[in-house]
């Protein structure tokens, strides 16, 4: 760290967490206890710092709904009322858990157990797919610094990192300058399979449209061509039996290739088999080369989770404690289809915001029970709240351990201060299992 004239710190080789790519070459600027400027991080990710000095959206101290508005309260006073909420419950949903550390996410999964609740994070609606089908046939993946020093093949399907995983390409794909592709671009291609020509596919060498929810199919086709079979039609997925025949021969024939899935194959019809057909795939394509796939995760540390419950439970997400001991049966114990069918009567979210995204069948459930949010700023989910506890922002006002979207921990630094009297999360939820467990 170092200090300049003007008495600005400069903070090296800060990680930012914002998305799975946990970029860890960020620089920044302090002044006081405000953060000045960002060095290297991409625009949302600047954004993210930037805006966690801004005081004026943050929550200054905790609030209780009392009669429809919310009182301001001290923190002790908000606890009980959550402690409460959840000691009432006879099965609350604790739900979020992608935008904080490994170890709040560590208490989470203690506090879920003790409450008999059901834990789940935002994988479930997103790359959920992605784990079943690992979990059915296995994970043929690397780290990303492999791939930046050997891919001469990247091929995105279904996912558009210009604008979800902004330096995605800056630092571990296409572009930078990798111990066995020294030339960065030159020495390499970049596919994009997507139903729509997305801003990722307009700088790539080759772009492969399919027809929307109509991955499989061309997943398949590709197989039976890597396994010497011949595909008769004319075309398969609205792409040309031609354009089909180069894409695998290029699959086929590179020195070492990496396919990176978004959601555009694990929410298209199909799911989970898409990616089970996807990984099949990269398994037969390693009877011709070396091959690997790694899924784009999108929240900073949403692949923590899986990992942290995992060594915990054995299960990766929907992990159901209702009966005394861990059950885990995605589309029965996950959170859309609990919240649906009226199951939980008392739900914690943590680090994310079902309000905003989730279906409406499943918010109008969320808006009828007592909830507890904890979260640093307003959201359509603290609006919802009984009890709305103010958090530090892990990565920025508290250090903790994420993981990176190929798996790979790493240790988020603090930059600032937070807000007098504001904790991070994994202190909160400690005091609250405290009180949850000794009354």
């Amino acid at each position: 760290m170092n200090m300049s004239n003007n008495g600005t710190r400069q903070v090296p080789d800060v990680i930012c967490p914002f998305c799975g790519c946990l970029c860890d070459d960020i620089e920044v600027a302090v002044s006081g206890n405000k953060i000045e400027k960002v060095k290297h991080a991409c625009k949302i990710g600047t954004a993210k710092f930037l805006y966690a000095s801004l005081r004026s959206h943050r929550f200054t101290s905790p609030l209780i709904k009392v009669d429809g508005e919310f009182k301001a309260t001290t923190l002790e006073n908000a606890l009980e009322k959550a402690a409460e909420i959840l000691k009432e419950s006879n099965k609350p949903l604790l739900y979020g858990w992608s935008a904080t550390s490994c170890e709040a996410q560590r208490v989470g999964v203690a506090l879920a157990e003790a409450t008999g609740g059901v834990i789940d994070a935002t994988v479930t609606v997103c790359h959920g797919p992605s784990i079943l089908a690992i979990q059915d046939v296995g994970f043929p993946s690397i780290t990303l610094g492999e791939c930046k020093n050997r891919s001469d093949l990247v091929i995105y399907w279904g996912a558009n990192p210009m604008a979800s995983h902004p330096r995605h390409m800056s630092r571990y794909t296409c572009f930078p300058r990798g111990f066995f592709r020294e030339r960065g671009l030159k020495d390499r291609e970049l596919i994009v399979v997507d139903v729509r020509k997305t801003d990722t596919a307009n700088i790539a060498g080759t772009f492969v449209q399919v027809r929307p929810n109509e991955d499989y199919e061309l997943v398949s086709a590709l197989r039976c061509i890597v396994n010497g079979g011949e595909i008769t039609c004319k075309e398969v997925a609205g792409v040309p039996k031609e354009e089909i025949y180069v894409l695998a021969e290029k699959m086929m024939n590179c020195h070492f290739g990496v396919l990176f899935f978004g959601q555009g194959l694990t929410q298209s019809y199909g799911k989970i088999r898409n990616i089970d057909n996807a990984i099949s795939l990269v398994r037969d394509l390693n009877r011709h080369t070396k091959f690997s796939l790694v899924p784009m995760r999108g929240h900073y540390n949403v692949t923590g989770f899986d990992e942290v419950l995992t060594w915990q439970t054995g299960y990766p997400f929907a992990v159901d404690f209702s009966r005394g001991y861990p059950r885990y049966n995605p589309g029965d114990t996950t959170t859309i289809d609990i919240l649906r069918r009226g199951e939980v009567d008392a739900a914690l979210i943590i680090a994310s915001d079902p309000g905003a995204h989730f279906p409406a069948k499943a918010v109008e459930h969320l808006a009828k029970i007592p909830l507890i949010a904890i979260d640093p700023h307003w959201t359509p989910t603290t609006e919802m709240a009984d009890v709305v506890i103010p958090s530090a922002i892990v990565g920025i006002e508290t250090e903790g351990t994420a993981y990176r979207m190929d798996t790979v921990p790493l240790k988020l630094r603090k930059v600032i201060e937070p807000p007098e009297g504001i904790l991070p999360d994994e202190e909160i939820l400690k005091r609250l299992l405290e009180m949850v467990i000794n009354g």
